[in-house]
């Protein structure tokens, strides 16, 4: 049955004990206009191996709140020997899309702007990645982010998909033993109206733990990550807060706001059956009292169903959109598939 409850974002948000408890998420779903192609070329590019092409379960046109004649297929793609961060990749065919994040700007609001994997060579990742087609924000730069030492560079191809490529310098990386093209997903950003909404809506009323934050302008004109002309890198300030409910950078989202440069908002465009990163998916322990939760602070929940979802199994699954529309989903499972 769905549910829509109305909506409204605001700051006096209902604060008491949690009856449930969250964890980072442990994929991302991409909706693909090829999936043959992408999956081949994430296969090929990223290294990553298929673990799965179960049929889709009838349930999710519910959760998507697709019509009936639409049809989808999906495969669920892993880097090896890793049993999280996974990218789920479903095509839908018989209905109309759109391309989320089209001929946006690295400060254009809306949707999930992309999702971060460590590579251990970004030279040569780069140039196989640009060889094949794909484009950047910029060069790879170098920089300092709180205690790390990393070079980034954050690239594009098809259904308007961004990864963020990063190499960490210092300290050594340790405890990623898979790392060989492309690592799992474990990080993602959205690029949001109002930093201080959205970091309400995650640290206050999820509750999960600011992992790192930043605030300020570049410290020189020049070269950014980001995009952004090199004359304004000192003039345009922009806040950026990494929250897991753990306080981990794994599964975590990233919140990045740019003030003082502005552009389009795709915010509506952000949801299925539209093409892009379209959401990520949480894993929760008790979804019964997340959604009393999200209710009694006055959170949309979108709609909420049964369905199976390979590797996990039978799950109970919600959908909800945060302040900027991002549209994200957590879900229980009920029922393990035995392997």
């Amino acid at each position: 049955m769905r549910i829509f409850i109305a909506f409204f974002f605001v700051f006096s948000w209902v604060s008491h004990a949690q009856d449930f408890t969250l964890k980072g998420f442990t994929e991302a779903v991409f909706i693909v206009s090829d999936i043959n192609k992408s999956s081949q070329f994430y296969q090929d590019y990223a290294g990553w191996e298929v673990r799965s092409k179960a049929q889709v379960s009838p349930e999710l046109r519910q959760l998507w709140q697709l019509p009936q004649q639409a049809k989808l297929q999906q495969v669920l793609l892993a880097n090896k020997g890793e049993n999280r961060g996974y990218v789920r990749l479903i095509q839908i065919n018989n209905v109309p899309q759109q391309v989320i994040r089209a001929n946006t700007q690295s400060w254009d609001v809306g949707g999930i702007f992309d999702v971060n994997v460590r590579v251990a060579d970004m030279a040569s990742k780069r140039k196989q990645l640009q060889d094949a087609g794909w484009r950047g924000t910029s060069d790879p730069v170098s920089f300092t982010f709180g205690p790390y030492e990393v070079s980034e560079w954050i690239t594009s191809g098809f259904d308007g998909v961004s990864f963020a490529l990063i190499q960490r310098h210092k300290p050594v990386l340790e405890g990623w033993p898979n790392l060989k093209h492309f690592s799992r997903v474990f990080n993602s950003t959205q690029v949001v109206n109002d930093i201080d909404s959205s970091l309400a809506f995650y640290r206050d009323v999820l509750g999960f733990k600011v992992y790192l934050q930043h605030k300020g302008a570049s410290k020189e004109a020049g070269p950014n990550v980001l995009g952004l002309p090199f004359n304004l890198t000192t003039k345009i300030p922009r806040s950026v807060y990494i929250l897991h409910p753990q306080k981990r950078n794994e599964g975590s989202i990233e919140l990045l706001q740019f003030h003082g440069a502005q552009g389009k908002n795709v915010s509506e465009l952000a949801s299925p059956p539209n093409l892009g990163i379209v959401t990520l998916r949480f894993p929760v322990d008790n979804l019964a009292a997340l959604r009393a939760h999200l209710i009694e602070n006055k959170v949309e929940i979108v709609s909420q169903t049964s369905l199976t979802l390979a590797p996990y199994g039978q799950v109970d699954i919600l959908a909800t959109r945060t302040p900027d529309r991002t549209w994200i989903e957590f879900y229980q499972v009920v029922d393990t598939i035995i392997k």
